[in-house]
């Protein structure tokens, strides 16, 4: 195909990339041939451009089509190339959380580094007997295969299990050999499977430490080869070691730990037993604190010692030898702690009294001396004198490290060595499988010798590897006759040939070792001068010349020379050896017992060099010789590599490469790069390579054509299959070397299933397209339909509507202007009168307004003009003051100016005048100036005077004019003053009134506003109370809702608390009924465990005993449990000591159902206490919730609530008058010895009442025996009269018993006597009693009506629910009546309770004494009876003649029984007992029974056989007849019970026989449903009770039995109907590729649709049907079968990657739909069936519903309620689209489901349990057929039966 078809635009291709390694791109033009590079577009959105060598074209990987992501087998995907593998990985572990992935023939598995539960027993059971291509990857698919083919093929297997430190390679073996110890079992008692598992322990405590990679990292590699027998079960193992790395005991790196078992003891030194080992903390040893890490988180370092020590208990170390043990390795650490000093430069010596030295002498037992002697000193040997020379501190410290590591791997291989002489095995070995945990190629910073002998073995390995597939491929191109080309693959025998060929690596290290001065460095000068130019895979390091690089298969790795003689001569100091082995420690020299000389090959000593870090054991016997024991580390490893592979080229290997997902040991975090390093490294890709250089997929003819059934046409499709698909693919496909055609096969190359898928899907998308471009027209043109349709409709409406509108408008627009004329008008004429009214108060009001303004006017120039007159008389008087002060002040002024002047003279002329003047120049001028302004102003002054003086006339004169004036205004002023008063009056009267309006106006208007408030809050309070009566209202509704609903709540409550209770009663029921029957299954299979022994010993013996025969231990514990108390137990004394043995067990049995029968009514009792403190608690909280509503609501809740109370009051005054008549009555009980009306007084009564009844009757028998020896004896005498005496005397001297027969009268007389006498002192005090308990009867009344009618309905149940109603009831009476007298008085009612209990045990012991008496004295009277019935039958014989009996005939003595009827019954004779075993059960073939002869006749003719044994009394009959039918009808059930119809039938017989026992019991809860004549044949001697039990254990093991039977025959059945056969064809395509069986599976046997299923679920109806099988017991083996269809189909569906997908969820449905049918056609709807099936219906349907939003998943966590979260987040995580055009379920969105799902309280189990059987029950089904009317056929063989 050219690649212009392939790269076109929208192909993905993958790109490399320096951080996630690859990278998806996407082409976004199409690539043409010429093209140089290509344009693409990355996921975040880059564009980018990639550049293509034109030489080679290096067009980049193209990515698999999504739907191919994610596939169960990498060898599936169509693309096969790395990055493809990688993403694959990656997507099924972080967003699927799978761990296991198929490549080819290879599981990888990658470390989740989290606990998973997918290793449970439900996930073995599931993956057991299952074809590897099945199921999902897993390793139990792996083990599986080995077990398959080692059964299959007689060949042995071996699982390699390999990968990095940290991967998880121990786990995964670990996993492995817990499968094979579950699925096979062992074949002994010595339970191998534990002792297998045990060893895991103790190996990982001496051979793992923690490390920076992994926290329990194995140190050292192991295969276990576990031993099968013939018949595949575990007989033993055997443990071989590899490279145990000692360098870990004395040095530890950073972050790193010593190996468990130190740190173990550490932290258990404060035990007692571990003081003597002076232990403390790890941090005090310096061989544990090295790595500065002691403590792993998460782990409990006591816990696991206390793990190991059982687990070496377990496999036979005794507690001394382990004591042992840890003594040694305490020895160890204190050995690490010896500080050794420095002496000289020379030597060094160790302080004397050294505190850890002397504890490691005291803990192995040597001197201290010498330890120390030889710890510091070394002894050289010459070839004639013996030299001791001192070593230097550093070599010193070296030899002492060197020997702790010598020690330790001496107790390693010791317990190696023990551990297997435990799991060997005297079994002869068949065949084993071998898991061989190693570890994976290593390389480091700076590699050394043992990353060199790692990567050497991982060499081998690869190469076996590589070997295995390509056989396996060119296996299967031959076995379908394809045509074959060799593949080329890669070949790592050169590299092999470089390490392990002559004048190899390992031979020149050898050589030099053995070279006297032998160095590193020679050696390396060595390897380059042989090496370096011959073999290309050698090279040498630019920069080094003590280093060298081997090409390995991986990658290059570059070795350091450094150390490698040293590791690899691996020396301890000689005299250090000798000391240990004169030690008084017997385990260390046991240790050292075979320990020669352990010196270097040349015998050098050790140096200074690094840690020797490896440890061999060798693969032979540890007695080695001199000559082996010398060989050098890499020669012994060597050795043993080459016997492992050996061993493995004789196995078929099965491989598992386990994968570290990343370095920090995070939970499911993917490092591509890491991953990428180890699937180089483990040779994941090279199985790729070689897949994909062939034909990698591969589809059946039938697979395809289901597939690619749409590329073709109706034309192509043929009805040969295969010739249709050759010629369809021939046209699609033009190149024929694309594909190959097989016999049963089509092989593809590479890419070409993607190519088929894209033309697929291309067909498919224009199928959509033209599906929903007709689907859309169809849509639109419906839509425009409708929406044409609407529109008219809508505009009718419209129309119409708007023309009513118009008529409407019209209306009011007339109505409207009648209105608006009127009310204008009103309005017009409402405005007129109002302004009329206006305009005359205005002029009212202005007219008024005018008068008072002119009224005032007047008013105001009145007053202004008196104000005038006072106001000018107030300014003259005031001028006139101011012009008077005036004068005044000026007259003092010059007055006091001229006194001044004056003064100033008088003191001048005081002075000198002169001297003034001479000073005062020009002063007199001033003086004469100043004299003549003073005359001046005197003249002046005058003119002035005058002037005054006439004013002052002037003045005076108007004076008396105004004088005048004013006496005349003083007469108007009185007048005014007067009239003023007058109107002042007038004015304060009209201000007084005009005040008294205002107040009155005021107060008016404040009534009036009060008045407005007062009706307004009147109003607003009365709307108030409106609404709070309302509201109070809506309150009394809503409480007496809230009140009935509480009620009603209650109500519910309770009936669902009832309800629960009542089912936890069901289930704990059903749970109790189940352990019992699980019970009786191990019972049974220990019987026949001990049958095989017993045949197996026989066999082995060869030796016969004849005439004897061991009895069935079913036999002897059914003598031993259900046998009567008799006087005739000395016939089975033979077989005592087997019956006190199953009586012990049987006792342990009863106590343990005792204990279990307390338990359950103590639970029930918590219950109940519960229940009453809900109820207590509900009552508080409702009367304190009624006191809250009576605060609240008004009187008439305040009424209810009185009313209420007083109710309340008075049910308490009852319940506590109930209480105190209860106390009196349990009060009169307890003083009676009884309590009437319960149910065991019922029995009691019953009881005793049936005794009265047995002794009447026994006492008229007694009568009648009496009566008739009368008659006798008087006959007697009578002859005796009649006849001779010589004749009487003869023939009474002929009579040989006559002396007998008189001591048998006289003895009969006394015992009749006796008897008479005896019954009537019973019957006196039985009277007596019964009086007294008719007393107490009659004083409860009510209660025993109560109780009888329980009773009652109790006795309509079948036996089994009857026995446990009634002691359920009675446990529930008695726990209410404790726990009330317990809360009055405790001591009253313990005493009570023990009184009740003392009496009701006398009760039954007496009741058990007489029924002894009365068997006792009945089968005296019937011995005697038969005495003389002989005795009287003898002397008629002897003594009369034929006339005289003719005449006075004399009969034989029969004593009368009212209960007997001579019809329906069998005799047989004793010794045809054997015979009609086995004629009617041993050799029966119920086919024919089945067909011709009634169902149950078997059952019917035993039951009457046993009816005659009954009728004769005989006891030990009954009982042989009943032992002889259980353990024949065991037999032919372990003989044939692979045979569903023998099964069935059977167990329709046993219940049909056991339903007989109770029919015909006479007791008359079984005998209500009886005719007369069927109660007239009830067995009369004997109470089979007991025997009724062992037959009801025994039909549960047949319906177990049948259940297995079912089981085998459907299980092949259901996975391929269910969930592989397409029932509704073309709805499921096939997956591409992804459904290839693997090629190492077994082939199908054949296909298994839904129809037969449904045909082998009538089949088993029709033959249950036949047997006469009960239908209740039909419904109960229908749910059961259905059950495990549901079961076993889910759980494939969870296991199966390939089956979760939308259109296997449609099939599943349509399945579950036939069944439902079936079950409707045959009517068992009711059965319980169909609920049966709800989880596997949930889940069709989880696998249907959308899976996008948060919607959808809240209908998810609704729906599926009968599925779990694991089941649910499991089925999400494994739907996978089958067609592109189905989507993935997002992680995001099984996150919210988890979330959603998290607090849901379930079992975290994944798978349901398909072993789980329901617990079965017999209900009491009589029968209608008399026995008197049952023939029996001739066919049988059971001519010696005799009808009686």
């Amino acid at each position: 195909m050219a690649a212009s078809e392939l790269y076109t635009k929208s192909a993905r291709v993958w790109i490399p990339d320096a951080e996630e390694v690859w990278k998806s791109a996407e082409l976004t033009k199409d690539y043409k041939n010429d093209d140089a590079s290509l344009q693409l577009l990355l996921e975040d959105g880059a564009n980018i451009e990639y550049k293509l060598d034109k030489k080679i074209k290096n067009l980049p990987y193209l990515r698999n089509p999504d739907i191919l992501v994610g596939e169960n087998d990498l060898t599936a995907l169509s693309y096969l190339h790395e990055p493809a593998v990688l993403h694959n990985l990656k997507v099924r572990f972080i967003d699927s959380k799978l761990i296991y992935t198929y490549c080819g023939i290879v599981l990888v598995a990658i470390n989740p580094y989290e606990t998973l539960p997918i290793y449970g027993t439900d996930i073995i059971n599931a993956y057991s007997g299952q074809n590897m291509g099945d199921m999902d990857p897993h390793i139990f698919a792996v083990a599986e295969e080995a077990y398959k083919q080692m059964a299959r093929d007689e060949r042995n297997q071996s699982i390699i299990v390999s990968g990095e430190s940290g991967a998880g390679k121990t786990v995964s073996a670990k996993y492995a050999m817990r499968y094979f110890a579950t699925v096979s079992g062992s074949a002994s008692e010595a339970n191998v499977e534990e002792k297998v598992l045990a060893s895991n322990p103790i190996m990982e405590a001496i051979g793992n430490a923690k490390t920076t990679r992994n926290d329990n990292s194995s140190r050292f590699g192991k295969y276990i080869e576990i031993g099968f027998d013939s018949r595949y079960r575990i007989i033993g193992a055997n443990m071989r070691t590899y490279l145990l790395e000692k360098s870990r005991v004395v040095f530890q790196a950073d972050e790193e730990r010593n190996y468990h078992i130190f740190y173990q003891l550490c932290a258990s030194s404060h035990l007692p037993e571990f003081k003597a080992l002076r232990l403390s903390s790890a941090n005090d040893f310096l061989y544990t604190r090295q790595g500065r890490s002691p403590v792993i988180d998460g782990v409990d370092d006591t816990k696991e010692l206390c793990t190991t020590r059982n687990a070496f208990t377990l496999l036979g170390i005794n507690e001394s030898y382990q004591m042992g043990l840890f003594q040694v390795l305490a020895a160890i650490l204190h050995l690490g702690n010896v500080e050794i000093k420095d002496k000289d430069s020379d030597s060094s010596l160790i302080p004397p009294n050294n505190r850890h030295l002397t504890a490691f002498c005291e803990l192995v037992g040597v001197t201290y001396q010498d330890m120390a002697q030889w710890l510091c000193h070394r002894k050289l040997k010459t070839a004639t004198e013996t030299y001791i020379k001192p070593l230097p501190r550093l070599q010193a410290t070296n030899a002492r490290d060197a020997l702790s590591k010598h020690i330790y791997a001496k107790l390693f291989n010791w317990i190696v060595e023990h551990v297997n002489k435990a799991l060997i095995t005297n079994v002869k070995q068949h065949s084993f499988i071998g898991v061989l945990d190693i570890y994976g190629f290593e390389t480091f910073e700076i590699n050394s010798f043992e990353q060199f002998c790692i990567n050497y073995a991982n060499e081998k390995l690869q190469q076996q590897f590589n070997m295995h597939v390509f056989k396996l491929e060119q296996e299967e191109y031959m076995k379908e006759q394809i045509p074959w080309t060799l593949i080329d693959f890669y070949d790592n025998q050169p590299c092999i040939n470089l390490i392990e060929a002559k004048m190899g690596i390992l031979d020149l290290l050898d050589e030099e070792c053995k070279m006297p001065k032998g160095s590193d460095d020679s050696w390396a000068q060595k390897l380059y001068n042989t090496h370096l130019k011959t073999c290309s895979l050698f090279e040498k390091p630019r920069m080094s010349n003590r280093a060298f690089i081997i090409q390995h298969f991986a990658d290059k790795v570059e070795y350091q020379c450094e150390g490698f003689l040293e590791k690899n001569k691996d020396t301890v100091n000689e005299e250090q050896i000798n000391v240990l082995k004169a030690s008084k420690f017997d385990l260390l020299v046991e240790l050292f017992q075979d320990e020669l000389k352990a010196t270097s090959p040349t015998g050098q000593v050790p140096g200074t060099g690094g840690r020797t870090r490896l440890s061999i054991k060798p693969g032979k016997s540890r007695e080695t010789s001199s000559k082996e024991h010398k060989k050098t580390v890499g020669c012994q490893f060597r050795n043993s590599l080459q016997m492992l592979m050996e061993t493995l080229n004789a196995t078929t290997p099965h491989y598992v490469r386990c994968i570290k997902p990343n370095d920090f040991k995070l939970a499911f975090s993917f490092d591509p790069k890491r991953a990428v390093q180890q699937l180089r490294a483990c040779g994941v890709l090279e199985t790729i390579r070689i897949s994909a250089a062939g034909f990698p997929s591969r589809w059946t003819y039938q697979e395809f054509f289901s597939r690619y059934r749409v590329l073709m046409k109706q034309k192509d499709v043929l009805p040969d299959k295969k010739l249709t698909c050759r010629n369809v693919l021939e046209k699609l496909v033009q190149d024929k070397d694309k594909y190959q055609f097989g016999k049963t096969k089509i092989f593809f190359r590479a890419g070409q299933v993607a190519y088929l898928e894209k033309l697929r899907a291309d067909k498919l998308r224009v199928a959509c397209i033209r599906i929903q471009k007709t689907i859309r027209c169809w849509l639109a043109r419906k839509k425009y339909l409708r929406m044409r349709s609407a529109a008219i409709t809508i505009q009718r409406f419209t129309r119409g509507y708007q023309a009513r509108c118009l008529a409407k408008f019209l209306r009011r627009t007339q109505a409207a202007t009648i209105i608006q004329k009127y009310q204008r008008m009103v309005v017009e004429r409402k405005r007129y009168r109002q302004k009329q009214a206006a305009a005359l108060a205005m002029q009212t009001i202005l007219r008024a307004y005018l008068a008072r303004q002119k009224y005032k006017a007047l008013l105001r120039e009145h007053k202004a003009v008196i104000i005038q007159k006072r106001i000018r008389g107030w300014l003259a008087r005031c001028w006139y003051k101011r012009c008077l002060h005036s004068i005044v002040y000026l007259q003092c002024c010059i007055r006091r100016m001229k006194a001044r002047r004056e003064l100033k003279k008088l003191k001048i002329e005081a002075r000198s005048v002169e001297h003034f003047k001479k000073l005062n120049k020009g002063m007199e001028n001033k003086i004469m100036q100043l004299q003549r302004k003073v005359d001046d102003q005197h003249k002046e002054n005058r003119v002035i005077s005058e002037k005054l003086i006439g004013l002052e006339t002037s003045y005076g004169a108007e004076s008396e004019r105004l004088r005048g004036e004013l006496n005349r205004l003083r007469g108007v002023e009185e007048d005014a003053k007067n009239k003023a008063n007058q109107v002042t009056s007038l004015l304060e009267e009209l201000e007084r009134l005009k005040r008294e309006l205002t107040v009155t106006q005021q107060e008016k208007k404040t009534i009036e506003d009060w008045a407005q408030t007062y009706r307004d809050e009147m109003e607003k309070m009365v709307s108030e109370l409106k609404d709070q009566n309302g509201l109070l209202k809506k309150d009394k509704d809503d409480l007496n809702r809230l009140i009935q609903e509480q009620s009603q709540q209650m109500t519910e409550k309770m009936a669902r608390a009832i309800t629960q209770e009542t089912q936890q009663l069901v289930t704990d029921l059903n749970e109790e009924r189940s352990r019992y029957q699980n019970l009786l299954t191990e019972h049974l299979r220990l019987e026949e465990k001990y049958d095989d022994l017993k045949e197996e010993i026989a066999l082995s013996s060869n030796v016969s005993k004849p005439g004897h025969r061991r009895t069935d231990s079913t036999h002897s514990s059914n003598e031993s449990e259900y046998t009567y108390n008799s006087e005739y137990t000395e016939l089975e004394e033979g077989s005592r000591a087997s019956e006190d043995v199953t009586r012990g067990i049987d006792t342990s049995l009863t106590l343990k159902l005792q204990k279990r029968l307390t338990e359950l009514e103590q639970e029930k009792q918590s219950l109940r206490d519960e229940l009453e403190n809900k109820e207590e608690q509900f009552q508080r909280a409702r009367a304190r919730d009624d006191a809250e509503f009576k605060k609240a609501r008004g009187a008439e809740l305040e009424y209810e609530s009185l009313k209420r109370q007083e109710l309340e009051s008075e049910n308490k005054k009852l319940k506590h008058d109930l209480a105190e008549m209860r106390r009196s009555l349990l009060g009169d009980a307890a003083t009676a010895a009884g309590a009437p009306g319960s149910p065991a007084y019922n029995v009691l009564l019953d009881q005793l009442n049936a005794s009265c009844e047995e002794l009447e009757v026994r006492k008229e028998e007694v009568l009648i025996l009496r009566s008739q020896l009368v008659s006798q004896k008087e006959a007697m005498h009578h002859k005796e009269t009649m006849t001779e005496p010589s004749i009487f005397v003869e023939d009474v001297s002929k009579l040989k018993d006559a002396d007998e027969l008189k001591q048998a009268y006289i003895g009969l007389k006394d015992t009749n006597r006796l008897l008479e006498h005896q019954l009537q002192t019973q019957r006196r005090g039985y009277d007596n009693e019964v009086e007294a308990l008719r007393g107490e009867l009659q004083n409860v009344k009510e209660e025993n009506n109560r109780q009888q009618q329980l009773l009652a309905q109790n006795l309509q149940l079948p036996p089994e629910a009857r026995i446990e109603a009634s002691l359920q009831h009675e446990i529930t009476r008695l726990t209410n009546e404790n726990l009330e007298l317990m809360a009055e008085d405790p001591t009253a009612s313990r005493e009570a309770r023990v009184i009740i209990l003392r009496r009701m045990v006398d009760l039954m012991e007496q009741l058990e004494k007489q029924d002894r008496t009365i068997r006792k004295l009945k089968k005296q009277l019937k011995v005697y009876s038969k005495r003389i019935g002989e005795m009287g039958a003898g002397q008629t014989e002897g003594q009369t003649s034929p006339g005289q009996m003719v005449e006075e005939p004399i009969h034989p003595v029969n004593i009368p029984r009212r209960e007997k009827d001579f019809q329906g019954m069998l005799e047989y004779k004793k010794e045809d007992e054997l015979k009609l075993v086995k004629n009617l059960i041993l050799e029966l073939k119920p086919r024919g029974v089945a067909v011709n002869l009634i169902p149950g006749l078997p059952a019917y003719i035993l039951f009457m056989c046993l009816r005659h044994a009954d009728y004769v009394n005989d006891d030990q009959k009954v009982r042989t007849l009943l032992t002889s039918t259980i353990n024949s009808i065991k037999k032919i059930l372990k003989k044939r019970g692979d045979d569903f119809e023998t099964v069935s039938f059977w167990l329709a017989n046993t219940c049909r026989f056991l339903h007989c026992l109770k029919q015909y019991s006479g007791d008359e809860a079984f005998m209500k449903h009886n005719t007369t004549r069927q109660n007239e044949h009830s067995l009369s001697n004997f109470d089979l009770a007991e025997y009724r039990q062992v037959i009801s254990d025994l039909a549960i093991q047949i319906y177990q039995q049948l259940i297995k039977c079912m089981e085998n025959i459907l299980q092949p059945m259901i996975v391929s109907g269910m969930l592989e056969h397409e029932t509704i064809q073309g709805v499921s395509g096939v997956k591409p590729t992804g459904l290839r069986k693997r090629t190492s599976s077994i082939a199908d046997e054949g296909t298994y649709t839904l129809d037969s299923i449904l045909r082998q679920l009538s089949t088993f109806h029709s033959i249950m049907c036949q047997h006469g099988t009960d239908p209740e017991l039909i419904k109960q083996v229908v749910k059961q079968q259905f059950y495990i269809i549901g079961a076993v189909t889910l759980n494939n569906l969870l296991l199966r990657k390939d089956m979760c997908s939308w259109s296997k969820g449609m099939q599943i449905r349509y399945n579950v739909s036939q069944l439902e049918e079936w079950l409707r056609d045959k009517g068992l709807m009711t059965c319980g069936a169909k609920e049966t099936l709800e989880p596997l219906i949930q889940a069709a349907q989880l696998l249907q519903v959308k899976k996008k939003t948060d919607e959808d998943a809240e209908a998810i966590c609704s729906m599926c309620h009968a599925l779990t979260t694991a089941q649910i987040v499991k089925v999400l995580n494994l739907y996978t689209p089958v067609n592109e055009f189905e989507e993935r379920v997002s992680v995001a969105f099984i996150r919210t489901i988890q979330t959603r799902l998290r607090d849901r309280c379930e079992s975290p189990q994944l798978l349901m349990d398909t072993k789980m059987i329901y617990p079965v029950t017999f209900p009491f089904n009589p029968s209608s057929l008399a026995l008197e009317t049952i023939q029996i056929p001739s066919s049988l063989n059971l001519g010696f039966l005799t009808r009686v």
